[in-house]
């Protein structure tokens, strides 16, 4: 569905779903809770990310990917918003981690704070996974690549900024829809399609395949007439496994 004309641009953004193994247990993905405060999605269920902002175009410019930027995005995003820093070698201990996301709160380069601490990114350690991009009538939009990454080793606590997020926790997708379905959480339209498809799978090598299944489009949701009633629906044959439901329970920001 073309952007409508009264629609806002979209903002590039990238998220990334952190997967934890566990043994003789479908894995845990890192969630956090965004802060009512928020002007998009507030009090929902996230994966961590944001919005790509001009130094991670500057720092992309070193890597061969064509989507480093965002890669590097949501790897950023994640040390800012929960203190587990993800894809980067060697695996930094957990002082140099509060270092850097001490200094990204106070606005040192991301490249800067890198170089000092002899540390490099490992871009190739994250999986293209999705890509929504919503024109629901929003005062904010977002044009979102989500990746799969594995946890760090060490990887156990994570905790949140209590800016952009209050809360943090490893649970299964299974698990936060659950918590989701029960009316105890919330989460907007495509957190819940990813969790649905998600869930499906045992492992990241799972969700590593499943991905390669289906390679990345755009995906932009509308609202169709079904049984008697509005319905926000997706494409399918992509990788999810609901494709639509009714408007009057779809949160949409």
């Amino acid at each position: 569905m073309p952007d409508a004309p009264d629609l806002p641009e979209p903002i590039p953004a990238a998220t990334l779903i952190l997967m934890r193994p566990r043994e003789g247990a479908t894995p845990e993905i890192l969630m956090m809770e965004r802060a009512q405060t928020m002007a998009f999605a507030a009090g929902a269920l996230v994966f961590p990310g944001g919005r790509i902002d001009p130094q991670d175009e500057d720092l992309a410019a070193g890597f061969p990917q064509a989507d480093a930027a965002a890669r590097i995005a949501a790897i950023r995003e994640t040390i800012e918003e929960t203190g587990i820093a993800p894809a980067i070698l060697p695996l930094p201990d957990r002082h140099t981690v509060a270092a850097i996301r001490d200094g990204l709160a106070s606005g040192r380069p991301f490249e800067e704070l890198l170089a000092e601490h002899g540390l490099r990114l490992q871009l190739d350690a994250l999986t293209p996974f999705a890509r929504w991009c919503p024109n629901f009538k929003e005062t904010r939009r977002f044009d979102t690549l989500f990746y799969l990454a594995e946890a760090p080793a060490d990887a156990q606590a994570a905790s949140a900024d209590q800016a952009e997020a209050v809360r943090t926790f490893w649970a299964s997708p299974g698990a936060v829809l659950e918590e989701i379905e029960a009316g105890r959480a919330h989460a907007i339209f495509p957190t819940r399609r990813n969790l649905e498809r998600l869930a499906r799978f045992s492992s990241l090598k799972e969700a590593r395949a499943d991905a390669a299944l289906h390679p990345v489009q755009k995906i932009t949701p509308w609202v169709e007439e079904r049984q008697g009633g509005k319905w926000v629906c997706i494409p399918e044959g992509i990788g999810y496994p609901v494709t639509a439901e009714r408007l009057e329970t779809a949160r949409r920001s």
